[in-house]
């Protein structure tokens, strides 16, 4: 046999060789707190080979799978959609493409939250039913999503037209204003009398997105309901959530033909009970999807709680404002990536949206009187000029790598490294990795009896795809 023909015997011999036999290239994304790389790929690429793991040891195991993935983003408030609409249409287009895209540098976000009505990142209070006080519309005649009109549901338009499979969560900040106890935007109570009336009010707002060509995939029955801080705000106790969604919203939505699912709770991780104790409520049970938690309190622990409760239910990430430290010389994103991405989805989240994605220099457009001062989200934006802060990096080392459709896989649990591994619907391989020492770290990651060596300096984050 000629060399010539050797040489294509075993190049064919090669080809059909498993993939865990051949050398197997892995890229990294690495991110530093000095900003030196942000975001930015390797070079060269590295190798597994035969050699024997050193240092820690982080085992990738595809044989174990936990939850499938609906997405990684941020909260398209109000406040947000405005400062993108009122951009120039060239750098507004610009600015989109790189959020809503994976290819070359862009961030490939694929979840979006939407609010209900106004939150307090808008500049001022509204629903889809303001009236006169005094006055009551039980039959929804005057509803009206308008309000939305003039931003909101323009830049979702965009945004579809680049990532038309984009999943959308709604949260409602408070009722309208004449079905609560108070009267007024900030706190109070949903009457009961006008539980029937706020499940055709949410009938009627996801039939008016749909047919403004906006598919509404879940929603969440209140933000933040044990919180009467906020402008707009409302309280809303277990019993009454339970009482809402079982009498009333369910059976507005299954008699609708609706199919968005309905996620409770949408509070912190300190409380679990208000979500089980919902739960365990069999007329609410069958029309609920699942738990929506944020985590300015708690600790994501309480995920499996709920998950080891009602294993079929699912779980949601659906807040948490990360902020660069004012005045710190340093990137601060290996603890926010370790105790929100990499936490959230390790104890069972199917998504982690932060909190928010847009704000003016001064963290506006906000209400007054309850809205928040100091949010200032993933993006600055200043006419044209965008500037990216460190939640946009946070939530970007996910979500360029790991579409919808993906599934967690298992990877060996680590306080000095923290690290989530996802198997993407195209075969790829993702491991994030975080760490949120002071020092730098050696370490070997092993997968299908092969070793990469590789090192994270202190504080960065580095997202490993093969």
């Amino acid at each position: 046999m000629s060399w010539k023909r050797t040489g294509v015997v075993l190049a064919v011999a090669a080809m059909a060789m498993p993939l865990a036999l051949r050398a197997q290239e892995a890229s990294l994304w690495l991110t530093t707190p000095d900003r030196s790389s942000l975001l930015k790929e390797q070079m060269p690429s590295l190798k597994f080979g035969s050699e024997a793991a050193s240092g820690m040891v982080i085992d990738v195991d595809d044989a174990k799978k936990f939850q499938t993935m609906d997405g990684f983003g941020f909260a398209l408030t109000g406040g947000s959609a405005q400062l993108i609409s009122k951009m120039d249409a060239g750098a507004r287009a610009a600015l989109l493409k790189e959020l809503f895209t994976a290819d070359g540098d862009g961030a490939g976000v694929n979840y979006l939250r939407v609010s209900v009505g106004a939150s307090d990142m808008n500049d001022h209070v509204y629903s889809y039913d303001d009236l006169p006080k005094g006055e009551t519309d039980v039959k929804m005649e005057k509803f009206s999503i308008d309000p939305d009109k003039a931003d909101v549901i323009p830049v979702l338009k965009e945004i579809l037209t680049i990532q038309p499979k984009i999943k959308i969560l709604a949260s409602p900040w408070s009722a309208p204003l004449w079905m609560k106890t108070s009267g007024v935007a900030r706190g109070g109570v949903l009457k009961p009398e006008y539980f029937e009336a706020y499940a055709l009010y949410w009938v009627k707002y996801i039939e008016a997105m749909k047919a403004a060509g906006i598919t509404i995939d879940a929603l969440t029955v209140q933000n933040e309901p044990l919180n009467e801080k906020n402008t707009p705000s409302m309280l809303m106790l277990e019993s009454e959530q339970a009482d809402f969604i079982a009498n009333h919203l369910g059976p507005a939505f299954k008699k609708a033909g609706i199919k968005t699912k309905i996620v409770l709770y949408d509070h912190n991780l300190d409380h679990p009970m208000y979500p089980l104790s919902i739960l365990k409520d069999k007329a609410a049970n069958k029309y609920i999807d699942g738990t929506g938690f944020h985590l300015y309190g708690g600790e994501v622990t309480a995920f499996d709680e709920v998950h080891n409760a009602f294993p079929k239910k699912n779980l949601y990430f659906t807040e948490q404002s990360i902020n660069d430290r004012r005045g710190a010389t340093e990137m601060n994103i290996s603890r926010p990536v370790a105790r929100v991405v990499i936490g959230a989805t390790r104890h069972w989240s199917k998504n982690v949206l932060l909190w928010n994605l847009a704000a003016d220099p001064q963290a506006g457009p906000h209400t007054n009187e309850g809205g928040c001062p100091v949010c200032y989200g993933a993006l600055t934006i200043d006419g044209d000029k965008v500037t990216k802060l460190v939640a946009y990096y946070v939530t970007a080392h996910a979500s360029k790598f790991v579409p919808d459709g993906s599934v967690r896989i298992g990877s060996e649990p680590s306080d000095a490294l923290p690290n989530v591994a996802f198997k993407t619907p195209q075969g790829k391989t993702v491991l994030l990795v975080a760490n949120t020492g002071t020092e730098a770290a050696e370490f070997s990651v092993r997968y299908h009896g092969k070793v990469l060596k590789t090192s994270l300096g202190a504080g960065s984050v580095g997202t490993y795809v093969w």
